[in-house]
């Protein structure tokens, strides 16, 4: 490092750029990020400087979410640090018992090299933070999958947790997702307050970098065998047919994607009584450059699951389960009869989950059970195949706004209410199955999917051949998304802004190719047509999100 760079405010000449570049080099202890500042200061990279140190991450649908790196807007060790001191002010002017309840940390493999920004280092310093202040933590020893860490706040009472993860985020991603004491994601107006918090707390307190204190403080414990172990446990809630399930010939493969999954779908089949799935041994240990995969999300496909699905064809296995690199979404994917693989969508599994979920209640449900109490949940941007179930079986559907931590909440507020949920979901495969967690969960959604495949197999039926049947019963349901990468805020600016004034001022389309467009809901600005058009024999939904 050059100790001959000078100090604000003669930096760049930039008052405000100069107060940012002052600060992260007076702040920052990690060597490697605060050599790259120095470096782009050094070369007179203003414009790249003022994007990494002129702006904050904020809270999207999953938490703090951004590229790893030095800068003020990306996720490092000294953001990681000031999130945590706004999280700890917030948390206590919230909850007088704080340091009596504790918080939970958790953390995936991922990593970077470059920067030292591994989910293991910044789980300890988020740790660090808090037991500088006198707070219990409960940090996880080893990595574990994301719902471990909803699960582990309700389960110990906490006020709430932090997992370090960006879930199937490219290879030079981190996040930092917060839930609240109810064990869901935190919603508004939570995530406002916190960062108005980290806002009031970015300067590092003194034993903030202290990681010492995770090896060295009694406040310090591991809750990784318990919560396993109780995890484990309730998993028997949604096992209806284990004795079955002891007996099947079905084999699966499971790929964890170079991610935390595999021990824990291993020990998920054994409590459901399957033998343990055939893993994909390319993918089965922790890889933080995921070197088999372009991308490390299951939901791209066929493309992506090339080796599971060569090795299911070798081993003489019906269905592939996948799990994304922090277990909590699941891919599935079944041999046909013809020899190909059928990949489902998020909103074809979710079809066959709320059928299987609803006729297992349907077995087991107790003489005076009222079918009027019983909850199904989407978001609104997922298909309404559970609501047309719901419509005939006489349950309720609700549907939230995109993003499980929406879901989370109000499966809570109905539980308080003395009602029952028996599945949520989203339809980028995320699935929530029971409601012992209140986050999706790919580890027990593997489960489940494996203990209906050998149902069926008992009946002579498919996955894909009981979809068909829940589609003749209920109604076809045809899903079509995708989605398209820009990292640019300027053009995303500007293409929703000629959506939302497409044929004339504050006019959206009228048309998607051949069909008429039946409802627009923009998310961003609350805005909803639904009441407004009728439905015709050609018509699409179309939902804008910003």
């Amino acid at each position: 490092m050059n100790s001959n760079l000078p100090c604000a405010p003669y930096l760049t000449g930039d008052p405000q750029l100069d107060t940012a570049v002052g600060q992260w080099l007076r702040w920052d202890k990690n060597p490697k990020t605060k050599e790259q500042i120095e470096n782009l200061l050094r070369n007179g990279m203003n414009k790249e400087l003022r994007d990494r140190l002129c702006c904050r991450m904020t809270f999207g649908t999953a938490g703090l979410r951004s590229a790893m790196g030095a800068g003020f807007c990306y996720i490092n060790d000294l953001t990681v640090i000031q999130s945590t001191q706004g999280m700890y002010k917030y948390l206590e002017r919230c909850f007088s018992d704080l340091k009596q309840r504790g918080f939970v940390v958790g953390y995936d493999t991922r990593g970077q090299v470059t920067s030292s920004c591994s989910s293991q280092r910044l789980a300890k310093l988020t740790a660090a933070v808090l037991l500088s202040k006198g707070v219990p933590v409960y940090l996880f020893s080893r990595y574990v999958p994301t719902p471990f860490v909803p699960y582990a706040v309700q389960e110990l009472k906490a006020v709430a947790g932090v997992m370090i993860t960006a879930s199937h985020n490219r290879k030079e991603d981190n996040g930092y997702k917060v839930y609240w004491e109810t064990g869901a994601q935190i919603t508004s107006p939570h995530d406002k307050e916190i960062l108005k918090c980290i806002e009031e707390s970015v300067e590092p307190w003194i034993d903030s970098w202290n990681e010492n204190l995770v090896d060295t403080s009694p406040l310090k414990q591991d809750p990784l065998q318990d919560i396993c172990t109780r995890y484990m446990e309730d998993l028997k809630k949604i096992c209806f047919h284990r004795e079955l399930n002891l007996q099947t010939s079905l084999k699966f493969v499971h790929t964890s994607f170079h991610g935390v999954g595999h021990d824990y779908v291993q020990l998920a089949f054994k409590v459901f009584g399957f033998k343990p799935p055939i893993p994909v041994p390319e993918q089965q240990d922790p890889d933080p450059d995921f070197s088999t995969v372009k991308c490390p999300n299951p939901e791209e496909g066929e493309s992506v699951l090339e080796l599971s699905l060569r090795l299911a064809e070798k081993e003489n296995a019906r269905v592939v389960v996948a799990t994304d690199p922090d277990a909590d979404r699941l891919a599935v994917a079944e041999l046909q009869g013809d020899g190909r693989w059928k990949v489902f969508t998020g909103n074809e599994l979710a079809a066959l989950f709320g059928w299987w979920m609803f006729d297992c209640w349907k077995e087991n449900k107790s003489q005076n059970a009222d079918v009027k109490n019983i909850y199904m949940l989407a978001t609104t941007v997922s298909s309404k195949i559970l609501k047309a179930i719901a419509h005939k079986e006489g349950f309720q559907f609700e549907e939230t706004l995109p993003g499980f931590k929406w879901i989370g909440s109000r499966i809570k507020e109905l539980m308080e209410n003395g009602k029952e949920v028996l599945f949520a979901f989203e339809e980028s495969i995320g699935f929530l199955c029971g409601t012992f967690v209140l986050d999706k969960d790919g580890v027990s959604a593997a489960a489940v999917v494996a203990e209906m495949a050998a149902y069926l197999e008992t009946r002579n039926l498919t996955l894909a051949q009981q979809l068909t049947k829940v589609y003749e019963r209920y109604g076809y349901h045809i899903s079509k998304t995708s989605y398209f990468l820009c990292y640019d805020p300027p053009t995303i600016k500007n293409i929703f802004e000629r959506l939302r004034n497409f044929h004339s001022p504050k006019e959206y389309p009228r048309y998607c190719g051949a069909f008429d467009i039946l409802h627009i809901r923009d998310i961003t600005t609350g805005y909803d047509s639904s009441q407004l058009n009728q439905k015709s024999p050609t018509t699409t939904t179309c939902y804008f999100i910003l």
